[in-house]
Order: structure tokens, then sequence, then C-alpha cells
């Protein structure tokens, strides 16, 4: 983490009133350590907190970070959505709150848990561990009821007052309709109206979405007539639900019947959707796939759906009240379980696309998209209407599940599906693999065996030639794991053989590629051709995963030979391949190679920086060096000790420190090819670019491409890549690498990035 750091939106719409509280919410994090703001649906507490967490954020060097729980079904869910939002991965066999907590121990960070009224008891369990195991962090929490904890401070968040409602009306109905003005006559009619909302800004929100085609006083009067049919509903209800559900109702009665439609079903997905999905999941009877995205735009301009940008992608998304209004509606239909399923449906077949396209490329983006969709993943697996979809979705997410960075939530996945699905089906035997490489991901070996060993004889029964050859693959895992390489060099080369001889040349890639690895890791004399072809075939297809290993495992054995030169190249170019994907892991193994064939050097102070760079990145993926073998901790520990012995122990903790603050692959990767160039580097200024070339420039820094950055920026490609001309031309750079690694070595980054 890192100045102007994490995941806080920059929204679209000014933040109007609330002054008084903000600054009350900015003290009290200053003095304490837990804030809730407490306060009815639809009252503003999510928006009030983000302000609130944008203001203090400085204070926050290691990040503010919003965590959105409204989509989370299961209080065991809580701690891996924390972990998605702030980037942690979950790579370790101890519970994820064990993980989260050691991840931030080191930090000051601001937490905000948002809407969390229906885990309550499950977020006051996860902030009570993170506060105990992080002094440093204070959480700002948004809930309908007290988490309960002691030390809980709590700020009530009312209705607004009448003049900062009228002028949220009146900045919203601007934006609705650039002409609006509001004479003295119509300031009269919006206080009435803001009157009549109670104050609620979801409800202002809705209603001044309207004024595009209405009058204030047509709105108000529409909006009386339906609180007046409202009057007998829900007499128990609190003022404020009966206002915002009758606002609610409204504004959904006055959308068209494609526009209904579309509503209630958007409301099967949770936390956001993308075009496509919309377009797959609600497309047909009713709604043809052509009109999805028109019907989203005009439910946009109606502020039913949000948008927000992810990464350069355009996604949608609806509040909670606004969603359960729609999901009420699509049960009230009947439809229900015919549109959960084809939402279930739609994810299965993006992750089947993931696995089988894994070879061919644009792989940090596939699964970029699959964490954007955690939450909607989340859902389809608990959708157990059929076990055996429900296996398959668990089995074919396994990309996500190893190198996304959720191996805990994956087994646990795996583990509800395969004890819902017990029949001896195709299905099984892919989930059994899946949940032996996760175990094995983990090191968890044993459990692996028990999987792999009823896996192996019902793909012997079933007669599968592509899953046969896959028990031997991953019998040769557990033999390289055990230290038994000829061993594991023999199963892999088998199931080479017979995956070609079957025609899967996807699933013979996968053993290739862990034949290679395992070669040059054991100084076999056939693993520079190994390697070469592979190398070769990824470059052709644009692939950079399996390249970045295949590049490691040669710097590896570069090094065992005694050649610090090659181990170094090796390693920068491992890493290169690395930009966009948050393995922790595998990045800090790199690092360590980097930071062994620097020390060799005498680069000592640069090798103390990689070394602390790539120990954060140990602590985040909840593991260490000593994972790898003796050898490898042994070669990090006289690295360790050749550094401290050249720098002297307060100059090489200083460097360890410094270089521990870039704890994600976003950082430590630009990070560490840079620091191996800066002599190289030209002090050029920041001044010497306008503000334009400064933000591309720092988007290129995290790896975007010209049409990320266009639409990140609202520019278009063509004027991106001026700008990035520009900046070749003033920086006397060849390269978009060069750029970046000026970037990372020069300036301080002002967007935000993971932990």
């Amino acid at each position: 983490m890192n100045s102007r750091v994490g995941n806080l939106p920059a929204l679209s719409t000014s933040f109007v009133g609330r002054q008084s509280e903000v600054t009350e919410i900015r003290t009290l994090l200053q003095a304490t350590r837990l804030v809730t703001l407490i306060g009815s649906g639809g009252i503003g507490k999510t928006r009030l907190a983000v302000e609130a967490a944008a203001v203090s954020a400085h204070a926050f060097p290691d990040g503010a970070w919003l965590v959105n729980l409204a989509p989370v079904q299961r209080p065991t869910a809580v701690p891996g959505m924390v972990a998605t939002a702030l980037g942690v991965p979950d790579l370790g066999t101890r519970p994820l709150m064990e993980q989260l907590g050691g991840c931030l121990a080191r930090r000051r960070a601001l937490v905000l848990l948002d809407n969390c009224e229906h885990q309550a008891d499950a977020c006051a369990e996860l902030a009570k561990a993170l506060l105990s195991a992080a002094p440093e962090v204070r959480v700002l929490a948004t809930s309908r009821r007290t988490l309960g904890l002691a030390g809980e401070h709590l700020v009530t968040v009312g209705p607004l007052p009448p003049a900062d409602a009228a002028r949220l009306l009146q900045d919203r109905a601007t934006t609705a309709r650039s002409t609006f003005t509001a004479d003295e006559r119509q300031r009269a009619e919006i206080a009435r109206l803001c009157a009549d909302l109670d104050g609620l800004p979801l409800a202002i929100e809705l209603a001044a979405s309207r004024l595009h085609t209405l009058t204030v006083a047509q709105v108000a009067e529409r909006l009386e007539d339906r609180f007046a049919l409202l009057t007998g509903d829900s007499p128990t209800a609190a003022p404020h639900q009966r206002t915002l559900r009758a606002t609610i109702g409204w504004s959904y009665e006055l959308c068209t019947p494609a526009e209904r439609l579309l509503w209630n079903r958007l409301s099967v997905f949770a936390g956001g959707f993308a075009l496509d999905a919309a377009e797959g999941v609600c497309a047909g009877d009713g709604i043809a796939p052509h009109e999805v995205l028109d019907l989203l735009d005009r439910l946009v301009d109606q502020s039913v759906v949000l948008t927000t940008d992810c990464d350069g992608v355009l996604r949608y998304r609806l509040l909670e009240s606004v969603r359960q209004y729609g999901w009420e509606e699509l049960a009230s239909s009947g439809q229900t379980q015919q549109f959960r399923a084809r939402h279930r449906d739609f994810f299965l077949t993006i992750a089947r696309c993931v696995d089988t396209d894994w070879f061919a490329g644009g792989q940090a983006e596939r699964l970029a998209r699959l964490r954007a969709d955690h939450p909607n993943l989340l859902v389809a697996l608990d959708y157990d209407a059929d076990p055996q979809a429900r296996l398959a979705l668990a089995g074919a997410l396994i990309f996500h599940w190893c190198v996304g960075g959720f191996l805990t939530e994956g087994r646990r996945q795996l583990e509800a599906a395969l004890a819902q699905a017990p029949e001896p089906t195709l299905e099984r035997v892919r989930g059994l693999f899946a949940a032996v490489w996760v175990a094995q991901t983990q090191g968890d070996l044993a459990a692996a065996d028990r999987w792999l060993d009823e896996a192996e004889p019902l793909t012997q029964r079933l007669g599968d030639p592509v899953q046969l050859p896959r028990a031997d693959g991953f019998r040769g895992v557990s033999a390289h794991y055990r230290g038994h390489p000829q061993e594991s060099v023999a199963l892999y080369e088998s199931a080479v053989a017979a995956l070609v001889a079957a025609g899967d040349e996807r699933e013979a890639t996968s053993w290739r590629l862990a034949l290679a690895c395992v070669q040059a890791y054991a100084g076999d004399p056939r693993a520079a051709q190994s390697c070469g072809e592979l190398i070769s075939f990824f470059e052709a297809s644009g692939e950079r995963w399996g390249r970045a290993q295949v590049l490691m495992a040669l710097g590896h054995n570069a090094w065992a030979v005694g050649d610090p030169e090659a181990t170094k190249e090796l390693a920068r170019s491992a890493l290169e391949n690395m930009r966009g994907f948050n393995d922790h892991a595998m990045v800090a193994r790199m690092l360590e190679l980097l930071a062994w064939a620097t020390s060799n050097s005498g680069e000592h102070a640069r090798a103390a920086r990689l070394l602390g760079a790539a120990e954060a990145l140990w602590r985040n993926a909840d593991t260490s060096i000593g994972a790898f073998g003796p050898w490898v901790a042994e070669q990090h520990a006289h690295c360790a000790k050749a550094a401290a012995d050249a720098l002297g122990r307060e100059a090489y903790a200083q460097a360890l420190a410094e270089g521990g603050r870039r704890n994600s692959p976003g950082q430590a990767i630009p990070y560490a090819l840079s620091s191996d160039r800066t002599s190289a580097m030209p002090a050029v200024p920041a001044k010497a670019l306008t503000r334009r070339e400064c933000e591309v420039a720092e988007l290129v820094a995290m790896g975007l491409s010209n049409r990320q950055i266009a639409s990140r920026l609202g520019r278009s490609p063509r004027t991106v890549g001026g700008h990035v001309q520009n900046l070749l031309a003033k920086l006397d750079f060849r390269s978009r690498a060069q750029i970046a690694s000026w970037w990372a070595a020069n300036q301080k980054p002002t967007r935000g990035s993971t932990p």
C-alpha cells in the first residue's frame, strides 16, 4: 500500500450537505478505531461514509478500502468479501480471518464495511478480529443496527435538513434536465416535495430523475397519490421505510413494461454486472437481446441502475433497496428459479471459457472479470437446485480459485459441491481433480492424495481418455512437492503422451508446462529445449502466466549453475510477464531470484529492497520462502546476511522496510524492474510533463492498454496514443515498459491499487 491507495469509487455526482457529519466522522476516526453509521435504508449512509473516508484518506497511507457487503448471503462469506475488496490473496491454509489480520497487522488503513445489517454478527466478529490484529487499522461501518462491540462509536444518520434536501433535488434535477431552473413558486414546491419524501436522499434521487419529463408539482402530486394508496401497507414499518418503499414503487409503476421486466431480472445479480451478463441472463421472454442496452440506459437515467468504471470496463449495479424491490416483483411473477438458473448457467459458460481458453492469452483480463464478478459467482454456487451444475461451476472456476487468489473459498465450494453430488459422474471426476489442485496449491498433500485416491479408480471405471492421464499429472505434482523430481518427470511425461494421443492439446499444454518447469528446477539437460519450445508457443499465442513460470524455472536453474547475469535477466522477464496478475507468491519468488542476483553484483541496498518487497508478498500470501524447499530458504538467508553485513544493520532494516511498502504485485513489479535500471532512468521531473501526460504515464505503469486508458479518462484511444508517443519522445524511451519503470522510480502514485 502507498499514498492515495484504496478502492474508493470516483463518484459522478456531487456530495450535497452533511458537512457537519463528515467533520464529526473524520474527527472520530482520529480518536477511535470503530465508527458505525446507523440509519434507515435510503438515508444516505453509504454516500456519507464514502465522502468521510475520502476526506480522511490522507491519514491512512495504506489505503481506504470500501467493502460492499450487500451481496453476501452467508456469514462465512464476509471475510472473503473483505479480502476480495482489499486484493488480499486467499492462498494459505489458515482461516481467512487470520490471513486478513496478518496482512493488515503492519498497516495504517481504513476499512469501510458497508451494508452490515443483514450479517451484523459476522461483521462484528470480523471487525473485532481486524482491530485486535492490526493496531493501526480503523473500521468505518454502515448498518441499520449497531454491531454491539466495545469501543464502538455510533453516528446516527438522519434525513437531510430541508435546505440540503432542496439543494440535492435541484442539483439532480439539473442533471436530469439541463434547462431546469427554480423560481420562487417552484422553490416552494420543491420544499413541499422534499418534506413529503422525509428528506430521504434515495427517494429524492428517484424523484429528481423524473423531472426531465414532469414538473415538480406533477411529481409531488403523483407521489401523494402513491402514498395514499400505501397507507395500509406494512403498518409496523417505520415512516421512512414506508416513504422509501412508496417512492420506489412509484418509480417502478412509471417504468414501461419492458423496463420493469429488466429491473426484476437484474435483481438476480449480486454486487454488479457487465452488459454481456445483463444480455445473457435477462434477454428473452419479452426483451430482445438488442433491447437490453437501451433499457439499461433508460433505467440509468431514472437512477434505478447505477454505473461504475472497473478497470476501464463499464459495470452496472442496483442499490440494495432497489434490488430488493425488483426481487420481490420477480418472486411474485413466479420466475425466480428460472432466472437464477439462467444466472448460474451464464457464469458457468464464462468459467468454462476461461478454463478451455486459458493458454490463448488474455489471462489477466479474464481473471479480473471473474474477480469483479466474485459476488455473482458465490450467488450462482449457492443455487443448488441442480447439484451437478453446481459441481460443474465449482470445478470450472479452478483458475479463479488457484491463480486468482481464492483458495480457501474454492476449497469450501468444491467440498460442498462434491458432498451434494456424490454420483459417480464425469463431472465428479473434474470436481475431484479441481479439489486436488486447490489442496496441492495450499500445500495440503494429504488431502490431495485422498481425493486422488477416489478420482483415479473412478476415471478408470468411466474410461474417459482425457481424465485418466490427469491422475498421473497430479501424482507428478505431489512427487515434485515431496522432493522426488525424477518420479515427477516420469509421471508428467506419461500424462503428456496420453493427452496428445487423446487429442486434447489444451490439457497436454498444462502438463508440458509442469514438465518443463520441473526439468529446469532439477537441472535436467532436456530443460532448455522443453522450456524454449513452450516459450515460443506462449509468445505466439500471447500467453503470459505459463511463460512467466517457465522463465522463473530457468532463472532458478541459471542461479544453480552459477550464472547470476542470466538469472537477473530471466527474473526480469518473468516479472514483466506477471504484470496484471495478482499472484503474490509467484511474484515473491521472482523477486527473490532478482534479489540474489543483484546482491551477487554488489548492489546490496537494491537487493535488500527487493527482499523487503518479497517478504511483504510472502506475508500477504500467508506463506514463506521456506514453503518452496530448504535450498531456496538457504539462498534467501545468504542474500539477507550479505546485504546486512555490507550495509550495516540499521541501513539494511531501512532498505528492507522501504521495499516492504511495495506489498502488492501491482506495486512490486514496476518497483523491482525500475530499481534494477535506476541509474539509466533520466531525471525528468513531473513538471516537464503535462497533467494529462502524468495521468497517462501512471496508467501505463499500471499495465493498462491505450483502449483501457481511453475508457478511464474519457478520451479516444487515438488521443491516448498521442500522449504515449509524447511521453516516449520527452523521456527518450522506446517502450511502454520504460515509461512504467521511470514512473515507479520517480513519481508518487495518485490512483488506487491493492494492498
